[in-house]
């Protein structure tokens, strides 16, 4: 691969660029620039096509969208800023590619969550250990494109506005002053572009998403910690002074980073708010637009939608916004509102032969946590009177006691849907929720009694963290909750406060790990099957190592062993 930098050029690349969408015959490339430009993309052997930046406060971005694709080609494919190639560049890896996929029935998913960004020098990877997503691109370097993911889903915390990175506290710091209140969190639309820049920008990871196709959604470290954890906290947030400049910089900056490369071509064309931006006559009213929707979409959740779907042949991925769509009033709880919820029902009910769905949160949490949850959310609500109620809601923020087992009312809709699905004259094979935010890994197999008799297999599996620290009595913790006398205690407490048995029984049958890694999901027709792969330094480099490969589905009815062990798995 040969140097093609655009030194010299008035213009060159600042993020990107990031393969984002791609099926059988299109795909979207986005990038960020540090001037107004034409930017084009041509790949070898196949079409090209370009489109102007567009500018956002002082930022310029495009989104180019290539048609007539071949599925089953591997595109390699060149970027050129009004003319001037600046990709690829001599970094040590292969030309980047595109690659449609050429059949419908195989899919090979990689996802994960929790990325946080740092060096990869000695003293980093010994707090924060290997980055999992480094490895990934240092073991697709020197193996054939056959054998990598289709797919990679990040499932919440690509950044951390509340947590960054040492390099980046020190740049905060001689900004803001030493009495801001913000203290050494990101605070406006720049900052947030500083984050995207730091976290996509190092040689590994900018390869692998310029080469791997890329989902992304967002959780509360996108935003801020505990984003959207109940009504209490957000009514008492809302007044800090600078509340107004974090909503606008998290979610301008999601929308432009990572929402719009969720997207094919044609949910651009038809996006409003994509073309009245794009169309504006000036950067001052773009600003304004970008503005105004951010702050709408944080104050009404109902005017933008983040959940979004993807369909690979027979196979559906549905990404769910568990974080800015929740209806916090505590006489109604929901983990999506109503809009929301009406949404996911329509695109849960197609006929497909896996049904992956993306959800930050773990909807099967460890029996012992999900006990937890659903007693401090009946207690938070005065099941034990108001001293009580007081007590669990400041329990709920201590422990961050907000999965779906949090929103029992949600939990109960989405058992419901996911049993409808089972029992449906088409059941699908599999499905297998991807989750990620507790900075630990297992796969869990669940039941539904009322369908037992079904051919769906369920699992919910939950891989956390991509690169990031777990201190020794968090993982203690976890260990605790998994017991069956951790479920016992906390389950007879839940009871106690009203809370009923779900109707959904599981247990985790592979895990607990306490490690950075990634995990992926097979598919091969009415068969499925995870890897999970864990992160470690070796002879200098990060690289991946298989824990194991387990069966979700084998394509025919589940066996009775197979039910059981879901339902029975718990530690002693």
């Amino acid at each position: 691969m040969t140097s093609a930098s655009a030194s010299g050029a008035d213009v060159d690349l600042v993020i990107g660029p990031l393969l984002r969408y791609v099926s059988a015959d299109e795909a979207t490339i986005w990038v960020e620039t540090n001037g107004p430009c034409t930017v084009k993309v041509t790949l070898d052997d196949g079409p090209e096509s370009s489109a102007d930046t567009w500018s956002v406060h002082g930022h310029h971005f495009a989104i180019v969208m290539i048609e007539g694709l071949e599925g089953g080609k591997i595109y390699p494919y060149r970027v050129e800023l009004d003319g001037t190639e600046c990709w690829p560049v001599d970094d040590g890896f292969p030309h980047s590619v595109i690659r449609p996929p050429s059949r419908d029935d195989r899919l090979r998913v990689t996802f994960g969550s929790c990325r946080r960004t740092a060096p990869f020098d000695e003293a980093n990877l010994k707090e924060l250990g290997a980055d999992a997503l480094a490895a990934l691109g240092e073991r697709m370097k020197i193996t054939d494109a056959t054998t990598w993911p289709d797919l990679l889903l990040f499932v919440g915390d690509q950044v951390y506005a509340d947590n960054p990175s040492a390099e980046m506290i020190d740049k905060l710091r001689q900004l803001h002053p030493e009495d801001d209140p913000i203290g050494e969190e990101v605070h406006d639309f720049e900052e947030y572009t500083w984050l995207y820049a730091e976290s996509w920008s190092t040689p590994e990871i900018r390869w692998v998403l310029s080469t791997l196709p890329s989902c992304m959604i967002l959780d509360d470290h996108d935003l801020r910690d505990d984003w959207n954890s109940s009504w209490d906290w957000r009514n008492e947030i809302v007044h800090e002074p600078w509340w107004r400049d974090r909503v606008l910089g998290a979610f301008g900056s999601y929308w432009i980073y990572q929402h719009l490369g969720n997207l094919s071509a044609e949910e651009l064309a038809a996006d409003e708010k994509y073309l009245e931006v794009i169309a504006a006559p000036d950067e001052e009213t773009r600003n304004r637009l970008v503005d105004d929707f951010a702050w709408r979409a944080d104050d009404d959740p109902s005017s933008s939608r983040w959940s979004y779907y993807r369909d690979f042949g027979r196979n559906r991925l549905i990404v769910i916004d568990s974080r800015c769509s929740r209806d916090l009033d505590p006489d109604r709880r929901k983990m999506v509102d109503e809009v929301e919820w009406a949404w996911l029902v329509d695109k849960a009910t197609q006929d497909v032969d896996h049904l992956l769905v993306g959800t930050t949160l773990p909807y099967l949490l460890l029996p012992g946590i999900h006990d937890l949850e659903g007693w401090n959310e009946a207690t938070s609500e005065g099941a034990w009177g108001k001293l009580y109620a007081k007590l669990g809601e400041r329990l709920r923020l201590a422990l961050d006691l907000e999965h779906w087992a949090a929103f029992r009312n949600s939990f109960d809709d989405l058992t419901g849907l996911i049993a409808d699905r089972a029992a449906s004259d088409s059941p699908p094979s599999s499905v297998l929720v991807l989750s990620g935010d507790i900075h630990c890994s297992y796969t869990a197999e669940a039941t539904l009694p009322a369908v037992e008799d079904s051919v769906t297999r369920v699992h919910q599996l939950v891989m956390s963290p991509i690169r990031n620290t777990l201190q020794r009595s968090v993982q203690l913790a976890n260990r605790f909750f998994r017991t069956r006398g951790a479920h016992a205690v906390l389950g007879f407490l839940a009871r106690r406060s009203g809370v009923e048995d779900p109707a959904i029984t599981w247990g985790v049958n592979q895990g607990l790990w306490f490690t950075n890694g990634l995990m992926t999901v097979e598919i091969d027709g009415r068969s499925s099957r995870v890897v999970v792969e864990t992160a470690c330094v070796e002879d200098g480099l990060q690289r991946l190592v298989e824990v194991g490969t387990y069966v979700l589905a084998d394509g025919s009815a589940p066996s009775e062993a197979g039910n059981d062990a879901g339902r029975t798995e718990l530690a002693s």
